[in-house]
């Protein structure tokens, strides 16, 4: 890997635990104006000082959620694109370029891939431009990939998940995003079978901080490299106090009831 895209990574990373906690932001395109990210620059700079390694948005979300001071958090600039309102919601198009994102002082780059969607071949075309402009400039790549498609059942089936990652590794990102399969033993074979770190996504909001925590503490437990964890993080209602709470989980190895026991109850 060139010098470029390994010292990126590192502003993404944790250069010691080699794991990383990514707040993703890009949920206006796909769903509108959504609680927690009415004023980016605070939604951002709350995340920030909570222990953030990056923040990851489209190319407005530099614009607007640039605070001009604060603790420093890495940027991942999301090139794909697609809105509930289309009748096609899961084909995604690319919006920005890897050239747009090393002009914004971006740290890397990600896009989303739906495998089995009808238009799965155009979003693997994408795939394969943008990591080739990703290794000419040395920007590093997060793939985010889910199955979802007519012929999958269960986009949470560790074949399937197993799959995404696989896709992503062979496909020339550095990072894969894919959903927890639910329990150790299956997330374990999704790791082991990918050689790029993998990292585990939010999805929809848990009913309990606690259950959200458990299973990030299970995920790291079976070699997940980190989360990229967007609503359950940025619309809870203590986000600095959470986010040092999964600093222990994902950076020093706790358990749930250890990270508790040094800040209190999370609400």
């Amino acid at each position: 890997m060139q010098t470029g895209k390994l010292i990126r990574l590192e502003r993404i990373f944790n250069r010691n635990t080699h794991k990383s906690i990514i707040i993703p932001m890009d949920h206006g395109v796909s769903v509108g104006p959504l609680e927690g990210l009415e004023k980016m620059n605070h939604a951002v700079n709350e995340v920030a000082e909570g222990g953030a390694n990056a923040v990851l948005g489209h190319k407005g979300l530099i614009r607007c959620g640039h605070r001009k001071s604060g603790k420093d958090v890495g940027l991942i600039m999301h090139l794909s694109s697609s809105t509930n309102l289309s009748p096609m919601p899961n084909r995604k198009t690319l919006t920005a370029t890897v050239e747009d994102a090393l002009r914004a002082g971006a740290d890397g780059v990600s896009i989303h891939v739906n495998l089995g969607d009808e238009n799965e071949a155009e979003m693997l075309a994408d795939f394969g431009q943008v990591a080739h402009d990703a290794e000419i400039w040395g920007m590093p790549l997060l793939a985010m990939i889910y199955g979802r498609g007519p012929k999958i059942s269960d986009s949470l089936s560790p074949e399937i998940v197993a799959h995404c990652a696989r896709v992503g590794a062979e496909l020339g990102a550095d990072v894969v995003k894919v959903p927890y399969t639910g329990d150790i033993d299956s997330f374990s074979f999704v790791v082991e079978s990918c050689c790029i770190p993998v990292l585990i996504a939010g999805g929809p909001k848990t009913e309990t901080t606690r259950e959200f925590l458990l299973t990030v503490e299970d995920a790291m437990k079976a070699g997940a490299a980190g989360i990229s964890v967007g609503r359950n993080v940025f619309q809870h209602p203590e986000p600095r106090k959470l986010l040092a709470v999964l600093d222990c989980i994902v950076h020093g190895n706790l358990g749930v009831d250890a990270a508790l026991a040094k800040f209190g109850d999370v609400k």
